[in-house]
């Protein structure tokens, strides 16, 4: 993988010019501030990635709608909510195909998809803005704090967090980024993931991830209660 500097982590709107290159998958949700690892290997992925490579890096990930299998080598349906990334790194294998890591750097709903110029799908899009709509900066930070808790209990491993990760969680990381990095790691299903990518409003991000917390932590219970074989009663 070739380094990256700061300006290729960065994305300015301003200059954003609305038309994005589709990379469309049926269970891959990407999010603002996460970084994805990707192998490219279909051609017209390639011809996609070399297009952004010699441009502006910028690839948008979109979901199929269900039902795609029948139509895959086409264009099937896919859903509104995306999420614009940008190629940080990337690796060209001897056969032609890339690794590449891709960081999410902003949401973004399809307005329209543009007829076919190259073998890779295009569309026009919206950028979206996060909205903060909580009653006080502190109902915000109360919020944080019960989400980071949480999270922290339901991680895949909670003994020993990654540096890296550990150092988000103890810094000045945003509510709106936590909210992405919990909907990207935590074990949800494709519909609430791609609900959330769809939500603007990071309030209610927060509220359904905390509420999905709650239903994983019900899940667990209710699996430790059919252990097999039960232990012994004590009468």
């Amino acid at each position: 993988m070739n380094p990256w500097d700061a300006a290729e982590l960065s994305f300015d709107a301003h200059t954003f010019s609305g038309v994005v290159r589709l990379f469309p998958l049926p269970n891959l949700v990407l999010y603002p501030h996460v970084m994805q690892p990707l192998h490219i290997f279909e051609g017209r992925y390639r011809e996609m990635l070399e297009d952004a490579l010699a441009g502006d890096r910028l690839i948008t990930m979109a979901v199929l709608k269900p039902g795609w299998e029948t139509d895959y080598e086409s264009r099937p349906p896919i859903s509104p909510a995306a999420c614009l990334g940008k190629v940080v790194a990337h690796h060209r294998l001897e056969d032609g195909r890339y690794n590449v890591l891709l960081l999410g750097v902003q949401r973004a709903r399809i307005l329209q998809e543009l007829d076919p110029l190259r073998s890779f799908r295009q569309a026009r899009v919206e950028l979206v803005e996060d909205s903060y709509d909580f009653a006080s900066a502190c109902q915000c930070q109360r919020v944080q704090e019960e989400l980071v808790t949480a999270f922290r209990s339901h991680l895949p491993c909670t003994c020993e967090l990654p540096e890296q990760l550990e150092n988000m969680l103890s810094g000045e990381i945003s509510l709106g980024a936590l909210t992405d990095l919990a909907a990207y790691t935590l074990p949800l299903c494709a519909e609430v993931k791609l609900g959330l990518l769809g939500e603007s409003s990071v309030r209610r991000r927060a509220e359904i991830l905390l509420n999905e917390v709650k239903r994983l932590a019900a899940g667990q219970e209710k699996k430790a209660s059919h252990i097999f074989p039960p232990t012994f009663s004590e009468n």
